[in-house]
């Protein structure tokens, strides 16, 4: 009988693509509008996410910082969203910051009992 490997693509190859749109978004927001606070928000919020997804890649149990991150994100990019109604940029890191706390959330969910 074969073994169960896990899921197809580890959570946190996932969590370090979020991370890097994180980052990216904030020095778009920069290059476009000269905004330093969307600069270092972005770097800000990147960073945790890529601390998260590296800690989710040392121990998968490790969800914390991955998950507040996301989380928060969801909340202020969703406020600006339902705000402005502008998708770009606070409707796509809304949406990819749900994604992310409902991957997480399902991945535990799915994770055996020990």
């Amino acid at each position: 009988m074969q073994r169960d490997t896990g899921p197809l693509v580890p959570l946190h190859y996932f969590g370090f693509g979020y991370a890097a749109l994180v980052a990216t978004g904030g020095i778009i927001g920069y290059a476009k509008a000269g905004s330093v606070p969307s600069l270092a928000a972005g770097l800000f919020f990147g960073s945790l996410a890529g601390l998260g997804a590296y800690q989710l890649s040392q121990d998968p149990r490790n969800i914390w910082v991955f998950l507040v991150t996301s989380g928060t994100l969801a909340g202020i990019m969703g406020m600006r969203f339902y705000r402005s109604g502008k998708f770009m940029p606070a409707g796509l890191i809304a949406g990819a910051s749900l994604l992310m706390v409902a991957k997480v959330g399902l991945n535990v969910l799915s994770r055996p009992r020990s």
